[in-house]
């Protein structure tokens, strides 16, 4: 149950909730409502979330009401609200070496894969992918996130054997041609070889909860993302539940940076995904998308990937993958108004096209 107050001081404001037992981390919660310019937010207004009773209260306020309520409410209170303005306030200048300016980064998607939900196939032949991988670099791709495994819905699992013999080649076709390297994979094993062959991140669908990665990756030394998803790719779209999608995802990302950090990641090295398609109905996705803003305030670059997923098609008909790029451009551009610090898209020329008019 969601409640909704716009007026400062009505009897509806949550008050004298805040106890010792109380995580606050957990139950307060800041999504910036105002325009994103050049890495920070002009003209502070925001969405203050808060799980009390059951339910999450929203309700929107300037900052100066902001810090007045949480005056009112205690120096605990005053002590969260302004670590996460800190955050928020904070522009991210650069991630795995690349100046995060106001215009998203651009990760383009390499599929080594025959049964991706987009593309599976196009480009499973290695010379294949590499050609691919150089024209999304031609064509503007900052990064370039190369995956032997495909992790749509029902998907099955790939050996470790088979998932190196499609990547790593791949990976040393496009290694310093001007990109950035991602690998794409959840498997531990798999990451000792792709960062070996020459990937500068490691992209983790499950957040590095797999044996060995988290390990892996602090003792590669290379920037990683952190997705969140539901479940396995085999069953995450069987029966998606949450309390309240974007603060669930929201919670479940804070804890893995917080695993990340004790275990040696600095969170300049982390940027996380909160994973659209992933476990999650329309509505949840929509619910993310229209909150992604929220993300900021984990203090790490967010990465966007909604190309050509199947919400566009449930929003807009039956469309095959490969004719949803205008639901994927809006999709972008959606997260570009709100700060979102990379886009993963299939179509890296249009996507490119649309955010430099949308920056100009």
């Amino acid at each position: 149950m969601t409640f909704h107050t716009d007026t400062f001081g009505s009897p509806s404001w949550p008050s004298g909730f805040c106890s010792p037992e109380l995580d606050l981390a957990k139950a307060v919660y800041l999504r910036p409502l105002a325009p994103f310019i050049e890495g920070g937010f002009d003209f502070p207004l925001y969405e203050i979330a808060v799980r009390l009773d059951g339910g999450v209260w929203r309700f929107t306020s300037t900052h100066s009401d902001l810090m007045q309520w949480a005056n009112e409410e205690g120096e605990d209170l005053v002590a969260h609200v302004g670590k996460m303005l800190e955050r928020l306030e904070s522009p991210i200048r650069r991630f795995a070496g690349l100046e995060v300016g106001r215009r998203p980064l651009i990760m383009g998607i390499v599929n080594v894969t025959p049964d991706s939900f987009s593309d599976g196939g196009d480009n499973y032949d290695a010379s294949d992918a590499i050609a691919h991988g150089k024209a999304l670099l031609a064509a503007g791709a900052d990064i370039l996130d190369i995956g032997g495994e495909s992790t749509r819905p029902g998907a099955a699992a790939v050996g470790f054997e088979e998932e190196v013999r499609r990547v790593v080649p791949v990976i040393r076709g496009l290694k310093g041609l001007g990109a950035k390297i991602s690998i794409d994979t959840r498997h531990a094993d798999v990451m000792v070889e792709a960062v070996a062959a020459g990937a500068d991140i490691i992209n983790d669908v499950t957040a590095l909860e797999g044996d060995g990665a988290l390990e892996v990756a602090v003792q590669s030394g290379v920037p990683v993302m952190l997705m969140h998803m539901q479940g396995e790719p085999q069953t995450m779209q069987d029966n998606p539940v949450y309390e309240d999608c974007a603060l669930d995802v929201f919670d479940y990302l804070q804890d893995r940076i917080r695993v990340c950090e004790e275990a040696g990641l600095k969170r300049e090295n982390i940027c996380i995904d909160p994973g659209i398609g992933f476990g999650k109905t329309l509505d949840h996705n929509m619910e993310i998308m229209n909150r992604i803003g929220l993300y900021h305030g984990l203090g790490c670059p967010i990465l966007l990937g909604a190309s050509r997923k199947s919400f566009i098609a449930k929003i807009c008909g039956d469309i095959p993958a490969k004719d949803r790029l205008p639901g994927s451009l809006a999709a972008v551009l959606k997260g570009a108004d709100v700060g979102v610090q990379i886009v993963r898209v299939h179509d890296v020329a249009e996507t490119k096209q649309a955010l430099d008019v949308w920056c100009y």
